[in-house]
């Protein structure tokens, strides 16, 4: 498993379900550079437990993303139409309907490989058969992009653990404010708490640069 942060989050086109029903072509993270934060995560399975917990969680803080001028794009190795399919069913019924942010099909799985979060490999047995060596299905994986494309911060769980929405925006928060004020977050800083001044000239300067 890979850690990105600090490198250019990878790069990738593929078919997406956006504003709740519409299959694209050719999406990719690109359109976002120059212009948005973007949180882009990764989840197992379509039509699972822990998945739409998340996946809502996410759509009703939604409004707080925007207000920070931040893209959220969710991804599995499901494909497209079986995004298309849980769009359609109630949340009470264990859909996802109400989603409207883009949710990403890794069909190949080369989207969660890149991004170091895919679970299993291919090997080949003593007959040379490929086979797999583990579910090929993503981890619950979670990247915060600058608007140069880098990755900030990352953050990967097993399937059992979903994340906290909250902990997303904190991080979102903490690095729009030294972004904009040049100043670190501490242990437990949240929006409206005091940050430091970097002492050292040498980092202060590295972190501003990058």
């Amino acid at each position: 498993m890979s850690v990105l942060v600090g490198k250019k989050a990878p790069e990738f086109k593929a078919k997406a379900v956006i504003n709740g029903g519409e299959i694209v072509d050719g999406f990719s993270l690109s359109q976002y550079i120059g212009k948005q934060h973007v949180v882009f995560f990764f989840y197992p399975k379509d039509f699972t437990f822990v998945c739409p917990t998340e996946l809502h969680a996410f759509q009703e803080a939604l409004g707080e993303f925007e207000k920070r001028n931040v893209a959220v794009v969710a991804c599995s190795t499901d494909s497209e139409q079986s995004h298309w399919g849980w769009l359609q069913m109630e949340k009470k019924a264990g859909g996802i309907k109400g989603i409207t942010y883009p949710i990403v099909a890794d069909t190949t799985k080369t989207i969660a490989t890149n991004f170091g979060v895919l679970f299993g490999d291919y090997d080949s047995n003593e007959k040379g058969d490929l086979i797999a060596t583990g579910p090929m299905i993503a981890f619950r994986g979670l990247f915060l992009i600058d608007k140069t494309g880098e990755v900030k911060h990352q953050v990967v769980n097993h399937f059992p653990l979903g994340r906290s929405v909250d902990e997303t925006l904190r991080m979102v928060d903490a690095l729009q404010y030294f972004e904009e004020n040049g100043e670190v977050c501490p242990a437990n800083w949240s929006k409206g708490k005091a940050a430091m001044k970097e002492s050292h000239a040498g980092v202060a300067d590295y972190l501003a640069k990058h």
